[in-house]
């Protein structure tokens, strides 16, 4: 799990979207940013997480807030992720687990009794100076846009 904590300075990044836009955490100072880490496109839960932002981005956009999905798929199962569900959010591909390392998301998980290292499903709210506001770390996939929306009524 992350040792990143509220408060801390969110940890900067500059990567490319699954449309090749340059994204650059430092590019959204004056917003908030909620920055999602996913384990694998097109999977039942990550997809029920995606589309749930998805359906309530407007709600989300009118608090101030910015999506950015993250994992270690690469440029073209983001692109094709993206277009199959209609996400209008960028999607940055971390191949070599650059932020996905920097945000502390990687470690040991567990599936139908086995132990393997992947993503664990976790979000961090960035507040508009770039420290983190909140984390997320038991994410309900289908609701997740409402459990942050609760966070900030």
């Amino acid at each position: 799990m992350t040792t990143l904590k509220r408060g801390d300075t969110a940890p900067g990044f500059t990567a490319f979207d699954q449309h090749k836009n340059r994204i650059s955490l430092g590019d959204f100072r004056g917003n908030k940013v909620i920055l999602y880490f996913y384990p694998k496109d097109d999977t039942p839960g990550c997809t029920a997480e995606a589309c749930n932002l998805r359906d309530n981005e407007a709600k989300l956009m009118e608090k101030g807030f910015q999506v950015i999905g993250v994992s270690a798929d690469d440029e073209a199962s983001h692109k094709k992720f993206s277009e199959k569900f209609d996400l209008a959010f960028p999607l940055i591909p971390d191949v070599d687990k650059e932020i996905i390392n920097a945000y502390g998301v990687w470690g040991p998980k567990k599936f139908m009794g086995k132990t393997y290292s992947g993503i664990n499903r976790t979000t961090f709210v960035i507040d508009e100076a770039g420290k983190i506001d909140r984390i997320f770390e038991k994410v309900r996939t289908g609701e997740h846009a409402e459990q942050i929306l609760r966070e900030y009524a």
